[in-house]
């Protein structure tokens, strides 16, 4: 990251929303941390960047330029203006190969030799970069300012050099530019620092959210710390395969300097050997005692241990009997608060829809009203220009009178009206054909978001075809192999676990799927079953985590990483739990375990842990569900119950089946199969149905575009006829003579508009009086409305919290009755235990008086021996064997000696190297995971603040939104809402039009570059899809981000004029000479540049 510190870009209060779920810790701590940021934007630095600004950019046969430049940017904003050909985009593809950028990287070519004009021998780049203050660059060798030239040959060479501020050239290699750049953190690849058009069309129109996370990766360069990472973690793998290696040869090395120790110590003497070995049986016989004397002695202090640890067993057992009281006791606490706040909610109601009621009645008359005063208004405006034209004609006409003749006054007239007459009509027909084209284009625009919508529930459609046609394939391959209905790869899996388990891989065979492990006994609650076990029915069973991480390597090679069965590790048990105290026993419906055959124990162990099957109730009927679990008190020890339907019942809620029919536990396939076939058949029928229908809302929309083009055709040659109609008239008014009764008519005319006029002024008032008069009482039903609504939803935030207590206490009185009941249960085996090791001491005493009395008749004085008898045995073992050896034969002494010290000699050292590698490895893993922890810290922090800087960009424009970030699988999803409602749903920014994505576009960017660091920042063409309200909105957002960061600089490449932008001190403006699109070659020269400050 960068040595500068980041500022507030906005200040812009964050919005609180009122959750009924607690606070998740990165909400908390984004909170937390735009507090502090608001805090920071008072002291917001105001001078100027000090280092890696562009002050000067100069091209030479670049592209298909001959000459731009040289082009003077201002140190804050600056923004390059001009048309298509004129240069902007040569500028920004100049800025990033000349600061070392890859062809690749500027979308605009695969090699650099591309960026040579045509017919020239090279291109030249020249970049003028800002080296002042303390974190200046070798200010004592290039000065305040650092020149890089670029040239480039035509079969792509790049060449380097470099000048100082008084322009001395600098030997320097490139090495020196990647130390410039990491010097001011310049990084031309980085998306934040140089976003080009390319990239920010694709990322406009990317529909993943996995290539947004990628951008937000890279913008942070937390990408590039990730691939660092993991090359770490591959040569640290590669090393330890090394070290392992070279331990099997340790291993060989030891063994052959073991045989050459023994060789080397067999040249002793032969009395000393079989004297030692006499000894060596004494100390056996006596080792054996002292061992079993250990034995006891270990034994009686852990049977006194075992008794002292009664008195735990026994507090523990009290202390969840009291934990049990008092959790029942807060659980009904809860109950009785919720219950008194649903009262207050079901008082409150009936009042928030009377005001509703009230708030759209005078809504409507509201708007009817304003209706009534735009109207008044249109009609003051026609009159008002009625009434100027009267006038204006009428002085003409009496100036007219007074120089002309009254010779062919007549006949100009006769052919005015004509000429009016036809003008009248065109204008008719002008104005028909506009409304023509409106609702043309009307049509037109309504068909196709009509057909995007209808595309899109095309894909869904299929999707769900696709689906249906894969749970058929496997219902049919069911007929022949019931694992089949588990999913198409499960029978393969189920091989390769027998196949392991044939090799010696498994400690314990798994047991899985659970699903096929289990039968009904009445066929109506597979449904039911089904809901209740949900996953668990694909999961299998493991007894220990060595086995768990076999069954992961071949679920990784039949299954994707996201559709692999839960893997549940439990030591297995061969017989079943003993549930007679906490299973619930109903005279009428069966738990969910009375309702299986289920053979094997461990199967049902697990599903009684992971799911409590013993507590659950299936009761087919909907009814009596809610009659049993809702209207008084629930069973003893019942939490939950199951419908025939699959819906889920609790105490005081109730959970309605998403599941239409029983996946795996059906037992007739063939009707499940008949049933799967027509629901196929009819979602192919409704997908060909709905193809036709996107085919016709296709044809109307061709229809209405033809119909458009002509509409808009046949408008233009009216448009030229009345061109032509107007300059007759005027040809004919410049040579007319009016008479003087022509002013009579017109003069009567105009004061019956003035008239009109007076009474339409009258009208206007009234209108606008009474429009305020219904605005004033639609605020105050509105503010009636809010405050109402508020008080609701409070009361409503007060049942939340209480609900979420409810809950979290019923699953604390479950868990204390579990912990009691487990004490319980350990006090009993604790006790068993202690007698079984009584009776094990017995044993051994007896054990021990007769091996005293065999070690006396070996040694009958008793021996005092630390060593082991095991080890003493190998001792007695190998020296027998080397006293065999040594009476058999001898070898040389000097070889023996000699090759001895060479073994132990090449041995110490391999040791030596690999326990220092150890050490090394050792050290590197805890080095990395500090530093993994540290960036995953920094990830979680700069995605706390990039959601705070997204959430106060788009409050400028009225919007509000979510960024939701998923590390785990690298997704980052937008979600976007055009409007200021509380109750306003989200949607995605695919649903957007295109200046609204356009504008959370720019809102994300800015968002990227308030967390990531870089002294300039060039967008190209970023407004491109926007609307003027959005152009506008997005501008002044980054020029009030630049106002806030004047020590970075902002190049803005935009084809728009910018002649609105406000006159300052930090804004330049470079506008560039439009392309000569007249000839065939472009005469390139000096550009004219318009400064604006």
């Amino acid at each position: 990251m960068s040595k500068r510190k980041s500022n507030q870009v906005l200040g812009v209060p964050s919005k609180r929303v009122r959750s009924s779920h607690p606070e998740s810790q990165e909400q908390e701590e984004e909170r937390t941390w735009s507090n502090s940021d608001s805090s920071d934007l008072r002291t917001s630095q105001s001078a100027s960047g000090e280092v890696g600004i562009i002050e000067n950019i100069f091209l030479r046969n670049f592209m298909c330029h001959s000459l731009l430049g040289p082009f003077a940017f201002g140190p804050n904003v600056n923004f390059v203006v001009g048309n298509n050909g004129s240069g902007k985009s040569a500028i920004l593809t100049a800025l990033i190969v000349g600061l070392g950028g890859k062809a690749q990287t500027t979308n605009r070519g695969s090699s650099l030799k591309g960026f040579v004009k045509e017919g020239e021998s090279s291109a030249e780049v020249s970049i003028t970069l800002r080296n002042r203050g303390q974190d200046a660059y070798k200010p004592e060798v290039f000065g305040q300012s650092i020149t890089i030239d670029l040239r480039i040959s035509s079969e792509g060479l790049r060449t380097y050099k470099f000048r100082s501020q008084t322009g001395q050239s600098i030997p320097c290699k490139k090495e020196e530019l990647v130390s410039i750049l990491d010097n001011f953190n310049i990084q031309v690849d980085n998306p934040v620092s140089v976003l080009t058009q390319e990239m920010s069309k694709h990322f406009l129109h990317s529909k993943g959210e996995g290539d947004k996370y990628k951008f937000f990766m890279k913008a942070t360069q937390l990408e590039q710390m990730k691939e660092d990472y993991s090359y770490i973690m591959e040569t640290k793998a590669v090393t330890q395969n090394t070290v392992e290696k070279h331990e099997e040869i340790l291993h060989e090395m030891r063994c052959g300097f073991k045989e050459k120790e023994a060789r080397y110590k067999n040249l002793a003497s032969l009395d000393e050997m079989l004297q030692k070995l006499g000894e060596l049986k004494g100390q056996m016989a006596w080792a054996l005692v002292i061992e079993m004397e250990r034995e006891v002695k270990i034994m009686q202090e852990k049977i006194t241990g075992e008794e002292k640890s009664s008195i735990k067993y026994d507090q523990r057992v009290d202390e969840w009997k009291e934990k049990v009281a008092q959790a029942e006791q807060k659980y009904k606490e809860f109950h009785d608060q919720l219950e008194r706040v649903t009262e207050r909610l079901q008082m409150m109601q009936p009042k928030c829809a009377q005001l509703k009621n009230e708030v759209q009645e005078r809504s409507r008359a509201f708007r009817v009203a304003e209706a009534r005063l735009h109207k008044q208004t249109t009609n003051l405006r026609d009159l008002e220009r009625d009434k100027e034209q009267l006038t204006k004609r009428i002085s003409e006409l009496k100036y007219s009178i007074t120089q002309s003749s009254a010779v062919s006054s007549q006949s100009r007239m006769e052919q005015m009206n004509r000429l009016q007459t036809e003008l009248d009509a065109l204008n008719f027909k002008d104005s028909t054909l506009t409304q023509q084209i409106e609702q043309f284009q009307q049509a037109y625009n309504s068909a196709k978001d009509k057909l995007n919508k209808m595309r899109r529930e095309e894909q869904d459609l299929q999707r769900a075809f696709d689906s249906k046609k894969r749970d058929l394939a496997a219902m049919e391959g069911s007929r022949k192999d019931g694992l089949r209905r588990f999913g198409e790869r499960m029978p393969a899996l189920i091989a390769a676990i027998e196949e392991a388990n044939r090799q010696g891989h498994f400690r314990v065979k798994p047991v899985g799927p659970l699903g096929y492990c289990i039968r009904l006994r009445d066929a109506e609650l597979s449904l039911a079953v089904e809901s209740c076990l949900k996953a668990l029915m694909l999961a299998f069973c493991c007894d220990n985590y060595r086995d768990e991480k076999v069954l992961q390597s071949l679920m990784s090679q039949n299954f994707a990483k996201d559709r692999r069965p839960q893997i549940i590790v439990s030591e297995f048990s061969a017989t079943l739990y003993d549930i007679s105290t906490r299973a619930v026993n109903h005279p009428q419906y069966p738990t969910v375990l009375q309702a299986l055959d289920i053979d094997n124990p461990v199967v049902a162990n697990c599903l009684i842990d992971m799911r409590g099957i013993e507590t659950i109730l299936l009761i087919k009927n909907n009814k009596d569900a809610r009659r049993v679990m809702q209207r008084g008190c629930p069973p003893r020890n019942c939490r939950e119950a199951f419908t025939r339907e699959g819906d889920q019942v609790y105490a005081n809620r109730y959970y309605s089946s998403e599941q239409q029919r029983a996946l795996y536990l059906s037992h007739d396939v063939e009707k499940e199969i008949r049933l799967l076939q027509g629901a196929l058949q009819s979602q192919d029928r409704n997908l060909q149905d709905f193809k036709k229908s996107i085919g016709q809302v296709e044809d109307q929309m061709r229809q209405n575009e033809v119909l458009l083009k002509r509409s808009l055709a046949d408008q233009k040659t009216v448009k030229d006829q009345c061109r032509k109609v107007h300059l007759e008239m005027n040809d004919l008014q410049n040579v007319e003579e009016p008479q003087s009764e022509d002013l009579k008519p017109l003069e009567e005319e105009l004061e019956e508009v003035r008239d009109r006029l007076t009474v339409c002024h009258e009208q206007y008032e009234t209108e606008k009086q009474q429009m305020l008069t219904l605005k004033s009482a639609l605020e105050e039903a509105e503010l009636l409305n809010r405050q109402h609504r508020d008080a609701i939803n409070s009361v409503a935030e007060e049942a939340d919290p209480i609900k979420e207590e409810l809950s979290k206490s019923d699953q604390m009185v479950e868990k204390s009755k579990h912990h009691k009941k487990h004490y319980e249960e350990k006090q009993k085996e604790h006790l068993s235990h202690i007698q079984d090791l009584k009776k094990i001491l017995d044993d051994k005493e007896q054990e021990i008086k007769n091996s005293i009395t065999k070690a006396t008749e070996i040694c009958p004085e008793r021996l005092d021996v630390r060593r082991t008898a095991k080890s003493l045995d190998s001792e007695i073992s190998r020296l027998k064997v080397q006293i065999s050896t040594q009476q058999d034969q001898h070898g040389d002494r000097d070889t023996i000696i000699r090759q001895y010290q060479d073994a132990l000699q090449i041995y110490n050292g391999a040791a030596r190297q690999a326990k220092g590698l150890k050490s090394f490895i050792a050290l590197l893993s805890n080095i990395m995971n500090k530093r993994h922890n540290i960036y995953t810290e920094l990830r979680r922090y700069l995605s706390v603040r990039c959601k705070y800087y997204f959430d106060s960009m788009l409050s400028q424009r009225g919007y509000t939104g979510k960024m939701t970030f998923n590390h785990k699988d690298e997704t980052l999803s937008i979600s976007v809402q055009p409007g200021e409602s509380a109750k306003a749903a989200l949607s995605d920014m695919r649903s957007l039009s295109g200046g609204e994505r356009s504008f959370s576009t720019v809102c994300f960017v800015l968002s990227l570059w308030a967390i990531a660091e870089a002294p300039f920042r060039c967008l190209d063409e970023f407004d491109v899809y926007m609307d003027m309200v959005n152009r506008r909105i997005s501008m002044d957002m980054m020029l009030k981000i630049a106002a806030s960061q004047r020590y970075r600089q902002f190049i803005f490449l935009t084809p728009q004029s910018m002649s609105s932008l406000p006159q300052n001190s930090l804004t330049r403006i470079l506008r560039l000479n439009d392309p000569d699109r007249s000839q065939s070659t472009l005469p390139f020269g000096q550009m004219n540049l318009e400064v604006a400050k």
